[in-house]
């Protein structure tokens, strides 16, 4: 099945009681998982790192990273009470580490299970080779990657899941991991990618799907996408495509205030990509080509069979203008007709009988 992970990321605008409320709508939407980031501004950015210039035009505020994502951040112990809110809905709690203290909250104080690595992290070899070494399970974004940086993060995830904690780092030491039988099948076990473009809103021409395709073959792995777009078709369009998983941020309202809101869906929204996303699940099928089974009553109704075209004596030679092909098709097949070509008739046939030989 596959999984939706709806992004409340930063929409809760630092306030906890709207990151609950963020929880109840991504449940009432049917998504699997809710996502929040974690981190401390003080670790994440300097007091010189700038705004993305989609984060000045979606607060309407220039002001460097460090003010913007003071007013962001989730306190530590506000997480405690939304997993077991989660826990209470039967949603699934996610999320996002930034910085080493964040980090080693969400493995070791609330031992989480999972990870996501978020693509302006993935060159953070420090960063994610303590993901690797954290036993979780990790959800790899590749926003904003080439191929040669999606391999080079995967090396030091395979170094960092089968080498002990005593191994040296180095460049030589991740790629010969990431070559070894016991690291590509570390990486199968454990890693998921997601191919992703990192623009807030992200247009259409730089969506690149057929991407999720080149990860997966060159890399041999479960390949999702994480949706910046508008609106919800480009989501369910790579379902169809074959993401095992679609994460996509959603907020309470897009006037809101903050850096995501605008580029984000609202409850309904979330609701209509989720139910698109199950469709397009169960449409997708088993890949055998065969009669469906809601099919089988309409192949004698829209298929064709061997039928008189006037009345036929018996002893009559059968033909071109005294057999025809006409529904329904529940008689001899047309695959027939050359066979009845010249037989003689062994009954009396009515105009628009079912030919029977």
């Amino acid at each position: 099945m596959i999984s939706i992970i709806a992004e409340a990321g930063v929409n809760h605008n630092g306030d906890e009681s709207l990151a609950h409320a963020l929880v109840d709508a991504a449940h009432r939407a049917g998504a699997d998982i809710v996502k929040f980031q974690t981190f401390k501004a003080t670790n994440l950015v300097t007091s010189h790192a700038q705004q993305a210039d989609y984060q000045t035009v979606n607060t309407g505020k220039a002001e460097n990273q460090l003010a913007m994502l003071s007013r962001l951040e989730l306190p530590f112990e506000a997480h405690f009470s939304l997993i077991r809110h989660c826990e209470a809905l039967g949603i699934a709690f996610l999320s996002t580490a930034f910085d080493d203290e964040s980090l080693e909250f969400l493995v070791r104080v609330l031992k989480l299970r999972t990870l996501k690595i978020p693509s302006g992290e993935l060159t953070n070899a420090p960063f994610v080779l303590r993901h690797a070494r954290s036993g979780c399970k990790l959800i790899v974004s590749t926003g904003m990657a080439t191929l040669a940086e999606v391999e080079s993060a995967l090396g030091v995830i395979a170094f960092g899941m089968t080498q002990e904690l005593d191994a040296v780092p180095s460049m030589v030491a991740f790629m010969a991991a990431f070559a070894s039988e016991k690291g590509q099948e570390a990486l199968r076990n454990n890693v998921t990618l997601l191919h992703c473009t990192t623009e807030y809103p992200a247009p259409m021409p730089d969506i690149n799907l057929k991407a999720m395709d080149t990860l997966a073959h060159a890399f041999g792995l479960p390949v999702g996408y994480s949706d910046h777009s508008e609106g919800v078709t480009v989501p369910v369009a790579a379902v169809a495509r074959g993401a095992c998983l679609i994460e996509k941020h959603f907020t309470l309202d897009k006037t809101m205030q903050g850096p995501d809101h605008k580029a984000s869906l609202e409850p309904q929204e979330l609701a209509a990509m989720v139910q698109g996303i199950r469709n397009v699940e169960a449409a997708l099928g088993n890949g055998i080509k065969s009669p469906r089974p809601c099919e089988l009553k309409n192949k004698a109704v829209a298929r064709k069979s061997l039928v008189a075209a006037c009345d036929i004596p018996l002893g009559a030679v059968l033909d071109e203008h005294n057999v025809t092909i006409k529904r329904p098709g529940n008689g001899m097949s047309p695959y027939s007709w050359w066979d009845v070509q010249g037989k003689r008739a062994s009954v009396a046939y009515q105009m628009g009988d079912l030919i029977h030989e």
